[in-house]
C-alpha cells in the first residue's frame, strides 16, 4: 500500500478519534467538564463495590493537611447513587490546578451514617486499617494540572479484623 494512500486513509481516522470526548459517560454536576476533557477536574473512577446499592460521596479536599478529613473543610462533594453494574466515573470540577486529596465514601445502606458495612478508600489508594482508617494528608495527595485528571479509587470493606478490597475487585 502507497504511503499516500495510507495517509489518506488514516488522516480521517486521527482527527475522528481526536474530536471524541476523553471521558464520555462520567457522572456527578461537574461531568461536561470531563467529557470535554478539560480542567481542572479530577476523574474518579471508583471501582470493587461490594453491593450495587446505597448511594456513593467523593469529596476533594486542597492542598492543607490541617484540613485533610475535617468536618466541613472538604472543598467539593458529589453525593450519587451507586450505578447497577461497572467503574463509577465521577468527575469533579476544581477551582484552580493544585495539589487534591480524594476521600469516597460507600453508604452500602444509603442511610448517610457512617456504619460498620460502608466502604471507602482514597487517591493513591493507600493501606488502610481498622487502627488506621484515615491516612496521612501526604499518602493521598495528587497534583492537578489544567486538564482532567483520572485518579482510580479502589473500595475498602470491613472484613473480620481488617479493611481492604473486596476480593477480586481489582
Amino acid at each position: 500500500m502507497s504511503k499516500l494512500w495510507r495517509t489518506l486513509i488514516a488522516g480521517p481516522l486521527v482527527l475522528t478519534a481526536l474530536a471524541v470526548p476523553a471521558y464520555a459517560g462520567a457522572l456527578g454536576p461537574d461531568a461536561a467538564v470531563c467529557d470535554a476533557g478539560q480542567g481542572p477536574s479530577v476523574l474518579v473512577r471508583v471501582e470493587g463495590f461490594k453491593a450495587r446499592t446505597g448511594k456513593l460521596r467523593v469529596q476533594i479536599y486542597g492542598g492543607n493537611a490541617a484540613e485533610f478529613l475535617e468536618k466541613g473543610k472538604w472543598l467539593k462533594r458529589v453525593d450519587l447513587p451507586v450505578t447497577r453494574s461497572g467503574v463509577m466515573d465521577v468527575c469533579v470540577g476544581l477551582p484552580a490546578a493544585g495539589n487534591y486529596a480524594v476521600a469516597v465514601r460507600h453508604d452500602v445502606d444509603g442511610n448517610g451514617k457512617s456504619g460498620w458495612s460502608d466502604g471507602g478508600g482514597f487517591s493513591r489508594n493507600p493501606h488502610l486499617s481498622l487502627t488506621n482508617l484515615k491516612p496521612k494528608h501526604s499518602a493521598v495527595v495528587i497534583p492537578v494540572g489544567a486538564a482532567t485528571r483520572t485518579v482510580d479509587v479502589v473500595l475498602n470493606y470491613r472484613s473480620g479484623l481488617s479493611i481492604r478490597p473486596i476480593e477480586g475487585s481489582r
